[in-house]
């Protein structure tokens, strides 16, 4: 069947008209779905009860089923296991910050890079995720929590631009203004550096922030890290950038995770700075989040201020990004398609008693 929530707003009018109805009736449904935030047909009591039987006889809402859940004794995080219609399961993130709160959603189920310190890409790619089921992630967790999502970054499981179309396509349904309205301003997508990607996506004029995952200086050691960085020469895939940032005005973030012993030396600040100093963007410094799978650790914290410090001093706009949910294993890097076995289950009809609880 359609996946109805994958349908933007005019599509959805053209939907009705193509059924004999009025357009008018799929603005009301496109309310129900992306503003209620109702995933039950039966639930939309202003259409017509046969409406409602044939809508869901012919569409449907992409639904996701919360399966376990963790939280944070540090922060607040809170990091999600739902499970897809197919079966599939994925994980999302809740992020409470003072200015807001962040989703952190998956774009895959799995991914196909293979980036050798990140948890998501284990067990290689199963399939795509539709704009309906990145949508759901959001939707989802705003109905759990009764919380406004402000910030959405996609950073989780997947790479984003390895499903661009869909990946746009929910950009533009989340901040459609019929719906969420979520600012694209707020949005950010994390791409390992698909050249071909990001130049089509420099063509869409989205106001999205895109952030490239560096994490070497020199196109060797990305290579080492990362073997997405053999098709694509890291000068390739700065040029790309520079025409992302040319075609929308919005600057881009360089994500450097640094690792002990890997890539935190003096030569490598060097590199850095060479890389950086005359483009106009903004550079994440991430202490390397440990999986299990692998050995990577993160440096000291006198190796990273300094690190820093070095940058700084040669006018490099640089953060050291404070990483949410680590004592959950849902920072960057950690998310994974299966849930660690000490996440809490939950209690199916609780969830189920604070969705209706969220409905009304």
């Amino acid at each position: 069947m359609k996946d109805i929530l994958s349908l933007d707003y005019q599509q959805l009018q053209d939907e009705m008209i193509r059924m004999g109805e009025k357009s008018f009736r799929g603005k009301q449904i496109y309310d129900w779905l992306h503003v209620k935030l109702v995933d039950d047909f039966s639930l939309m009591t202003n259409l017509p009860e046969k409406l409602r039987e044939s809508l869901k006889n012919n569409y449907q809402i992409s639904r996701l089923t919360l399966i376990k859940l963790q939280e944070s004794k540090i922060d607040g995080t809170i990091k999600y296991l739902f499970q897809l219609e197919d079966g599939n399961r994925i994980e999302s993130v809740l992020m409470p910050y003072h200015h807001g709160n962040s989703v952190c959603i998956s774009s895959q189920v799995g991914c196909r890079m293979g980036c050798i310190f990140c948890a998501s890409g284990i067990g290689g790619l199963e399939r795509n995720l539709t704009p309906g089921e990145m949508l759901a992630q959001v939707y989802q967790i705003q109905r759990l929590t009764h919380l406004r999502v402000s910030n959405v970054v996609v950073m989780g499981t997947g790479e984003p631009l390895d499903n661009r179309e869909n990946f746009v396509k929910f950009v533009r349904l989340l901040s459609d203004d019929h719906g969420l309205n979520i600012s694209q301003r707020n949005i950010t997508v994390s791409t390992c550096g698909i050249v071909p990607e990001i130049l089509a996506l420099a063509k869409e004029k989205l106001q999205i922030t895109l952030a490239l995952s560096l994490h070497g200086a020199t196109g060797e050691k990305r290579q080492r890290l990362m073997p997405i960085a053999k098709k694509y020469l890291l000068k390739e895939v700065l040029e790309a950038c520079d025409v992302y940032q040319g075609a929308t005005g919005r600057r881009i973030t360089y994500e450097y995770s640094l690792m002990d012993g890997i890539n935190d030396t003096d030569e490598d600040v060097e590199e850095l700075i060479s890389l950086l100093k005359h483009r106009k963007g903004h550079l994440n410094l991430i202490p390397v989040n440990s999986i299990k799978e692998r050995k990577f650790s993160s440096p000291n914290e006198k190796t990273i201020s300094n690190f820093k410090n070095k940058l700084e001093k040669n006018q490099i706009n640089v953060t050291i990004r404070r990483e949410m949910g680590t004592d959950i294993d849902g920072a960057c890097g950690q998310l994974r398609r299966l849930a660690d076995s000490d996440m809490m289950d939950v209690d199916l009809n609780l969830q189920q008693r604070e969705e209706s609880k969220g409905a009304r």
